[in-house]
Order: C-alpha cells, then sequence, then structure tokens
C-alpha cells in the first residue's frame, strides 16, 4: 500500500515541481489557432502523451530498472540520451527545472523522514556539480525505483501528469469547463497501460521524439510578445 501512496503523493498537481509554469506547448497551440475547443484540445494532449511514452517513458522505465539492479550509470545515460532528443530550449528548460525541484523535494522529504537513498544521494549531487542534465522524467524513475514504486505505476504517473499539467493550463487560456477537462483526462488515461506495454519493451535507442508541431510551435514560443507559461 505505501508505493500507492508515494506514487500518488509525487503524482500530485500539487508536488512543488514547478509544473504549473508550463504548458507543454498548448499556449503557442492555442494561440495558432491548433487548439481551439474541447476536441482539439484532446487530440492535442493525446500527441503529446504519445510522444512521452515513446521518448520521456523510455528513458523514465530504463532509470527505474538501472536503480533498482544497482546500475546507477543506466540512470544517467538515460539522461543523456533524454536531454539530447529535447531539440528546443524551452522544453530542455522545462525538463531540467523539473528535474532538479523533484530531486531537492525527494531527498529533503525523505531525508527528514530518514528515509532518503543512497541512490536519491547521489543523483541530487549529480545534478548539482552537473555531471547530467537531471532530466525529469529519468529523475522521477529513479525517485520512484528509491521509494519502492512499481515500474508500471512510475510511468503512469508519469503520463498523467503529462496530461494534467496541459489541461491544468487550458482551463487559465480557453474557455474549458472544469468538466470538460477531466472528461479528456479520463479518456487520455486509458490509453496509458497501452502505452506502457509497447514503451517498456524499448530501448534508449528506440527513442521516438518525433513530433513537428509541437517542435514548431514551441520554437515560436521563445520569441512570443506576450505569454503566460515559460513554455
Amino acid at each position: 500500500m505505501i508505493d500507492f501512496l508515494r506514487a500518488l503523493q509525487f503524482g500530485d498537481s500539487m508536488f512543488p515541481v514547478g509544473a504549473f509554469s508550463f504548458s507543454n506547448g498548448l499556449e503557442p497551440a492555442i494561440q495558432e489557432r491548433v487548439v481551439r475547443d474541447p476536441p482539439t484540445l484532446a487530440e492535442f494532449v493525446r500527441t503529446a502523451t504519445r510522444q512521452s511514452a515513446t521518448c520521456d517513458g523510455v528513458a523514465l522505465i530504463a532509470a527505474h530498472r538501472g536503480i533498482r539492479c544497482g546500475d546507477r550509470g543506466r540512470a544517467e545515460t538515460a539522461d543523456r540520451a533524454l536531454y539530447a532528443r529535447k531539440p528546443n530550449e524551452e522544453m530542455r528548460a522545462m525538463t531540467v527545472r523539473m528535474g532538479r525541484k523533484l530531486a531537492d523535494a525527494a531527498a529533503r522529504i525523505s531525508g527528514s523522514m530518514n528515509a532518503a537513498g543512497p541512490a536519491l544521494d547521489w543523483w541530487l549531487r549529480e545534478i548539482t556539480e552537473e555531471t547530467t542534465p537531471g532530466t525529469y522524467p529519468v529523475g522521477l524513475g529513479l525517485v520512484f525505483a528509491e521509494l519502492g514504486v512499481a515500474e508500471p505505476y512510475a510511468f503512469a504517473v508519469h503520463q498523467h501528469g503529462v496530461a494534467l499539467m496541459m489541461l491544468s493550463a487550458a482551463l487559465r487560456l480557453m474557455p474549458l469547463h472544469h468538466l470538460d477537462g477531466q472528461a479528456i483526462l479520463y479518456a487520455v488515461d486509458e490509453a496509458v497501460a497501452d502505452d506502457y506495454r509497447y514503451a517498456s519493451g524499448l530501448t534508449l535507442a528506440d527513442m521516438s521524439a518525433f513530433a513537428p508541431q509541437l517542435d514548431v510551435l514551441a520554437a515560436t514560443h521563445v520569441n512570443a510578445y506576450v505569454r503566460m507559461f515559460m513554455n
């Protein structure tokens, strides 16, 4: 039961990693009228979670497995591989800022309970010394492995968080009823199990981040005159 509670805590939208500062490309999508209403929003969010599963999710799984089997180098390799697949400035900034905050928060929370494990201390040190980028998905995989949260739950928490980040941003960016947002989240979450089954069989060499529309929108957002979110 405790692993389930840990997944709920670290996956909560209120967990202080700064997710509220980002829209994961949704703000420029709304500005450019790619997203106009609940159906186009649902399609855009599902595109983002599908891309996340085959890229971020693969790195998360690799890091989780590495820590569980005592291979820290595997987590570092996954971290660098994922960072290299973030082609634009804003996406890189998002993943490393959230990753650093996650490492800090996890170390402080577990440390206050005398539960901080050696891998978590090592990971925070690696980020602080800039030995590794410290991406959020890899950090989440490492933290959950250290806390005993099972791999499928770790993957599910990350995927749910991607969708929730975007839908929370949508409530501030467009006319959207809260229940419409919840309906989209419910539908998107139904794909998590299938996404996990697919992503769990991939290697780091198979990681795919191909979503040109998302990349172009993120690139245009860097120079936007007015914007609410950091990306």
